[in-house]
């Protein structure tokens, strides 16, 4: 069975709550005119952090299948870190850009080029499947990690330039969002393959029979608010926190 790893490479902007509550970046849920000038800026921060997070991620679902028996991803390239080759133009450009404009930067959604995965090539197709959606989320969490060590060190030197600190943060809320929306326990994205994973074969069935309308149930949940208010919010505060204690010792060096 092949089946594609899609994933979401931006979710609602509607992190809202958790950016204000740890100070990572302004944010507002009314709508106002576009800013040319402000979207070039928020472009320039944001294109390096999101480039990371998306190529990193899409490598991980590729790497991991490879190293578990499947050679599929490798043999179509994908095992690199070369943005290019993950990259779709109009799931990662075209529809964020023109959401950003329709909606004043209240929300944001995109994707990135699937990594094809050949389930009955591992070498233990529903315990490996687990190990393969999980690499990308678990990438870009450690991905977040590394931003806020970054950010944590530079504050913590002196450094005032607030171009380079509102990447950082741009880098930690980037992958957070992506790490909490994959983990959405729905086919296609990361979380419903790993539950398909993790449950016995006949509810495994069930849930995977889900997947062909899986992304239009997701977009309808996104869209209510559902994902954003019950499982986004709590979940990036979740991962704030566990952030915060990974970083206790290094913050404690700048004190």
């Amino acid at each position: 069975m092949q089946a594609l790893c899609g994933d979401i490479t931006l979710a609602q902007a509607s992190a809202t709550a958790a950016r204000q509550q740890n100070g990572l970046a302004p944010g507002s849920d009314t709508i106002h005119p576009v800013d040319i000038n402000n979207l070039i800026q928020t472009v320039l921060i944001y294109a390096l952090p999101v480039l990371f997070a998306i190529t990193i991620h899409e490598a991980a679902h590729a790497y991991v299948a490879r190293a578990l028996g499947d050679n599929t991803a490798y043999m179509m390239g994908r095992v690199t870190l070369n943005p290019i080759k993950h990259i779709d133009v109009l799931g990662t450009i075209v529809m964020p850009l023109l959401l950003y404009f329709a909606t004043s930067g209240a929300f944001l959604f995109g994707y990135a080029k699937p990594v094809p995965v050949n389930f009955s090539q591992l070498r233990h197709p529903k315990r490996d499947m687990v190990w393969v959606a999980l690499a990308g989320p678990a990438s870009n969490f450690v991905q977040a990690l590394l931003w806020l060590i970054v950010l944590t060190v530079l504050v913590g030197s002196g450094l005032t330039e607030r171009f380079f600190l509102e990447m950082c943060k741009a880098g930690v809320l980037v992958n957070l969002v992506m790490w909490a929306f994959n983990l959405f326990p729905l086919p296609p994205l990361d979380g419903g393959r790993i539950l398909v994973g993790l449950l016995p074969r006949r509810l495994a069935w069930s849930v995977s029979r889900v997947e062909p309308w899986g992304f239009f149930i997701v977009m309808g949940l996104v869209i209510a608010g559902v994902v954003g208010t019950y499982w986004l919010r709590p979940l990036i505060s979740l991962g704030f926190a566990s952030l915060d204690f990974l970083l206790t010792p290094l913050s404690a060096l700048f004190r």
